[in-house]
């Protein structure tokens, strides 16, 4: 889809349809969908107002309390994929205060830029694809009959003959000798200040250096079929134009950019000793970024000031009051996100148009096996998720992940050997699998 057919789409959306959307891979958490609609509508919204206007209305920062595996990292990720937004997920637990080795927070930043800047590239490299397939196969024409007649009618009929022959798929097994860029470059490890890598702090070093290594290009004698690839992909990054992208990349980033901060919960709580030191540190270095700061990117200044932040957390051992007041005051969206029901997994196993018995039913397709799961079954890898979740870690719908894996192991390791290729799961098979877990406590810690 283009980029201007999608903004379209986009524009068209309303919350509901935003959430009827999401519903179509995430079962329940109205609440969490309904505040994520509000706030895209509310971007779509703002870009329609004046620049002057526009300029003061800030995202609604969102704060999602709840258990693992309930749905809170996918509400974020499809919602950024529906709007064709640039989307990191980063854990709040991996940063360190200014001052202490690791990662920083403006890392984050620079993450969502090379994430807009790849998806800006690609669009690009889309529109143009049609002039760069023309391009690239009058090259191949240009190898395949380098030695020109003196009859220039005779040269023209030669070429076309050719030009047929190559789009009827005749000679994508012919060898044909192509210049390539030669990639490797001298591994250098520069450290910046404080031990954070050069690449860290926003600046690449090949930027830095400039033409002090300059382009080889080395030839090399590949099939038709591998160099079209190659040759399309090389006249696109002639066709586009990279300062276009990165401008275009930096306003993406600004205006549409999401950051996911999982694990928010690990930093609230505000101790000042030992391993914990650093948390409300963290926090601080955090304010300035949700308010709105430039960070300073190899691409250039980037403003965070409408970055969308969803923050995530299970907050078991800590609250979100714990956050410091500064921090809670940017996240004034909170949806609290309900634990899974045995409904709820029946419907995860069913719903969702990526389900996970759809996924696997589409994987042992490939080898001719129809996979075909009776209502009782569903209902008993439900209970037994249900079962486990409460007398294990109450890891969500993660854990059906592993319970599917369990009980489809022999037809998996099995096969295309399998005599029988339609395969019936009914509650007989899946208690058969599934009962020397479910029977075993300390076995089913260590298995899910």
């Amino acid at each position: 889809m283009s980029s201007i057919s999608q903004i379209r789409k986009l524009d068209e959306l309303t919350p509901r349809q935003i959430v009827e959307e999401l519903d179509k891979y995430i079962v329940g958490q109205a609440k969490a969908k309904k505040a994520v609609a509000i706030a895209l509508r509310n971007r779509i919204r703002r870009q329609k107002l004046p620049r002057e206007i526009a300029q003061e209305i800030l995202p609604k920062n969102i704060l999602m309390i709840g258990p693992t595996g309930v749905g809170k990292t996918e509400i974020a990720r499809r919602l950024a994929k529906l709007s064709d937004s640039p989307f990191i997920k980063v854990e709040a637990s991996k940063f360190t205060e200014v001052g202490y080795v690791g990662r920083d927070v403006e890392s984050m930043v620079r993450e969502l830029t090379e994430v807009a800047v790849e998806m800006t590239k690609q669009a690009a490299y889309e529109e143009v694809r049609e002039k760069a397939e023309m391009n690239a196969e009058e090259k191949i024409l240009d190898l395949l009959f380098p030695h020109k007649f003196d009859d220039p009618e005779k040269n023209s009929k030669t070429r076309e003959k050719l030009r047929e022959q190559l789009r009827r798929g005749e000679l994508e097994e012919r060898i044909i000798e192509i210049e390539i860029q030669d990639r490797s470059t001298p591994v250098i490890d520069v450290v910046g200040i404080g031990g954070q890598g050069i690449e860290e702090m926003g600046f690449s070093f090949n930027d830095i250096l400039g033409n002090l290594f300059p382009k080889k290009t080395k030839r090399r004698k590949l099939r038709i079929a591998e160099a079209r690839e190659y040759l399309i992909r090389e006249e696109q990054a002639n066709l586009v134009d990279m300062d276009t992208i990165i401008r275009a990349a930096i306003e993406k980033t600004q205006n549409s950019g999401i950051i996911f901060l999982d694990e928010i919960d690990k930093i609230a709580r505000r101790e000042t000793h030992g391993p914990d030191v650093s948390r409300e540190g963290v926090q601080r270095d955090l304010l300035p970024i949700v308010e709105g700061t430039n960070v300073n990117t190899r691409y250039g200044m980037v403003n965070t000031e409408h970055i969308l932040f969803i923050a995530a957390g299970a907050f078991h051992v800590s609250k979100p009051t714990d956050l410091i007041p500064e921090l809670q005051g940017r996240f004034p969206i909170r949806v609290e996100l309900d634990p899974l029901t045995k409904d709820d997994f029946k419907r995860i196993l069913t719903e969702p148009k990526n389900s996970l018995i759809k996924q696997y039913q589409a994987l042992l397709s490939t080898e001719s096996i129809s996979l075909t799961f009776t209502e009782d079954a569903i209902d008993a890898i439900a209970e037994i998720t249900v079962l486990l979740n409460q007398n294990t870690e109450n890891i969500g719908a993660r854990r059906l992940h592993t319970i599917m894996e369990k009980l489809l192991e022999d037809i998996s390791f099995e096969g295309a050997e399998l005599a029988i290729k339609k395969q019936i799961i009914d509650k007989q098979f899946v208690e058969q699998k599934l009962e020397m877990i479910v029977n075993n406590n300390r076995l089913s810690s260590y298995i899910l």
